[in-house]
């Protein structure tokens, strides 16, 4: 244990189910922030959820009584708005979405319109709206090209799960014909975006997660150790269902603060 903690430089970080459920702080979890703040240690939180800005989070985080400032949250829509900016600067998108992904795209110098837009970008909404899904229909078929933020098909609530971003790119793909690219996790583009804002390398971070379809994956397959945590998604005996393995499993985060 020693040789991997010592060889822990930085940190990625789910949100829900590892820090937080339904908004309320899951055990260990302030304090394994804290211990990355006395270590001086880089990290990031990352969340798949497109709907929300980075201080939106922020605030919800402080209000649940976690203490992360939005700096230290990578969301999918930020990760989508950097992926495009890369590869067309300053472009044109028709968003289907909340302010979280509105705003990224905006920061990054995009212009939204539904005019000949280059893209169409789906996100997440708790209203998704059938005139802009069928809006979006249209513009792919005159030529738009399909980004969505993330390939989650359904979403948490208190009264049971919501349709989400992968159901409705389902949706749009059969009217199309056109397949989207997903950014967020298990894409590792997310996992590499969030390296590159922190400034570390795969071969000395680690991934703590609760869903091995996401998080384990996404952090597996970009080079990182990966810490399955059992306070969210993934049950233990559904660990075997996968051909992969996480590098640790945990009952919660609070197992992982001795490893900071």
């Amino acid at each position: 244990m020693a040789d991997e903690q010592d060889a822990t430089h930085a940190w990625l970080l789910d949100m829900d189910g590892v820090l937080v459920h339904e908004e309320v702080v899951l055990p260990g979890a302030q304090e394994f922030i804290e211990r990355l703040r006395e270590k001086e240690l880089p990290f990031l939180v990352l969340t798949n959820n497109s709907i929300y800005t980075r201080r939106d989070l922020s605030a919800r985080l402080a209000r649940a009584g976690l203490d992360v400032p939005e700096a230290k949250i990578w969301t999918s829509a930020v990760a989508t708005a950097q992926f495009l900016s890369n590869q067309a600067p300053e472009a044109s998108a028709y968003a289907v979405g909340e302010a979280g992904l509105t705003t990224a795209l905006h920061e990054v110098g995009y212009t939204l319109t539904d005019a000949d837009p280059d893209f169409v970008v789906l996100g997440e909404t708790r209203t998704y709206s059938f005139q802009h899904i069928t809006a979006a229909v249209r513009l792919i078929e005159q030529g738009a090209r399909f980004i969505a933020t993330n390939p989650d098909v359904t979403g948490p609530s208190p009264d049971g799960p919501l349709p989400a971003t992968g159901s409705v790119a389902a949706l749009i793909r059969e009217a199309t014909g056109q397949k989207p690219y997903f950014v967020g996790k298990p894409n590792p583009i997310m996992i590499r975006s969030a390296l590159n804002q922190i400034e570390a390398h795969s071969a000395t971070t680690a991934m703590a997660g609760d869903r091995m379809d996401t998080d384990v994956m996404a952090g597996m397959e970009a080079g990182l150790t990966t810490h399955l945590v059992l306070s969210g998604s993934t049950r233990r005996e559904e660990i075997s269902d996968f051909a992969y393995r996480p590098n640790n499993v945990v009952e919660s985060i609070s197992e992982l603060i001795e490893r900071v």
